[in-house]
């Protein structure tokens, strides 16, 4: 309803700006930050270092000072699958109504919220009492901790959504060019 309602209201462009801002955001958050976690320390400055230092433990993010692998694996797939979509996302949003984006936009979403799942799953529920000062002992710890993720799993919602139904993005509005191709040969 917020998509659709944004884009009667000619917002559109306004979520555009918002996944523009979001991607490149992420580009420097995912270099210097999230990679540190599978990538070797002598990769990063000692500033670096101390920056994810200082952030788990003021917020009580054990997951990026001690990972679980299953965690690690989500970081690769960052590195590897999310890192260089991120700025020919951000051009596209930038420029805006840039129908060839809606199909990576979807599959990128998707698999998104898709991790954030279990991450904030293991924020909320596991029992970290046992593991390290550093993890989240009280629910409001722990529903900082997720507050700080949220807008990963929130983001990729709403640009999956947008995708999907805003009639910018819609190949109803603009045509399946492939479709109509096929059925004109037949």
């Amino acid at each position: 309803m917020f998509v659709l309602c944004l884009a009667r209201m000619n917002g559109i462009r306004l979520l555009e700006k918002i996944f523009a801002f979001y991607f490149m955001s992420h580009i420097p958050i995912t270099l210097f930050i999230d990679l540190q976690t599978v990538l070797p320390g002598y990769f990063y400055p000692e500033a670096l270092r101390d920056l994810l230092q200082w952030y788990s433990k003021e917020y009580k993010d054990p997951m990026l000072l001690h990972p679980p692998e299953w965690f690690k694996s989500f970081i690769v797939c960052e590195g590897l699958l999310q890192l260089p979509f991120f700025p020919i996302a951000a051009y596209a949003f930038l420029k805006g109504s840039c129908h060839w984006i809606r199909t990576p936009a979807i599959i990128y979403s998707t698999h998104v919220a898709t991790t954030l799942i279990p991450i904030l799953s293991h924020i909320l529920f596991h029992n970290s009492t046992i593991e390290s000062r550093w993890s989240p002992q009280t629910w409001q710890e722990r529903w900082m901790l997720a507050a700080i993720y949220a807008p990963y799993l929130f983001i990729p919602v709403l640009l999956l959504f947008t995708m999907l139904l805003s009639s910018t993005y819609n190949p109803a509005k603009f045509g399946n060019t492939f479709l109509n191709k096929t059925k004109k040969k037949y």
